[in-house]
């Protein structure tokens, strides 16, 4: 099975069949909602450049994506990517489609001189954890992960 990962924008023309893959991304999570309203996020986010996506087509198919955000890294005066998402559509996992999507960001972040690629799953992600210390990700110690819920 050849996998082709390449970026793409809210133009694409595969845009749809990415949203609705998103969407189901989002399910998976427990968070489901009208098509549209997930398609309509996404295009924003990408237009107004917060996040980058990138997808991995399997003929003419979408068979995953992995989104990213780049940050400044104030103390080295460089930036930091930061994966936000990456999800396989389960009709193509297990076959590189996930290996593919995170080699590229991971040579993208590398080219553009970033400081460090830094990602968050869950820790019962068993599949998701193996995946990333294979390709070098490392648990970061020493540090803990706070949030402030701003709204309901």
């Amino acid at each position: 099975m050849k996998v082709i990962v390449r970026p793409t924008t809210a133009q694409d023309p595969v845009f749809d069949e990415i949203g609705d893959l998103f969407d189901a991304y989002r399910a998976h999570y427990g968070h489901a909602s009208p098509s549209e309203v997930t398609h309509r996020w996404l295009r924003e986010q990408l237009t107004e450049r917060r996040l980058q996506l990138v997808v991995a087509m399997v003929g003419d198919r979408v068979g995953g994506f992995i989104t990213t955000t780049v940050a400044p890294a104030s103390l080295t005066l460089r930036t930091f990517w930061l994966i936000r998402d990456l999800y396989v559509d389960p009709a193509y996992r297990r076959s590189g489609v996930a290996r593919a999507l995170l080699q590229y960001v991971i040579d993208a972040a590398r080219a553009s001189g970033a400081h460090r690629l830094s990602l968050q799953t869950e820790t019962g992600n068993t599949a998701a954890l193996r995946l990333y210390a294979s390709a070098g990700f490392r648990s970061v110690t020493g540090l803990e992960l706070l949030n402030l819920e701003l709204t309901a």
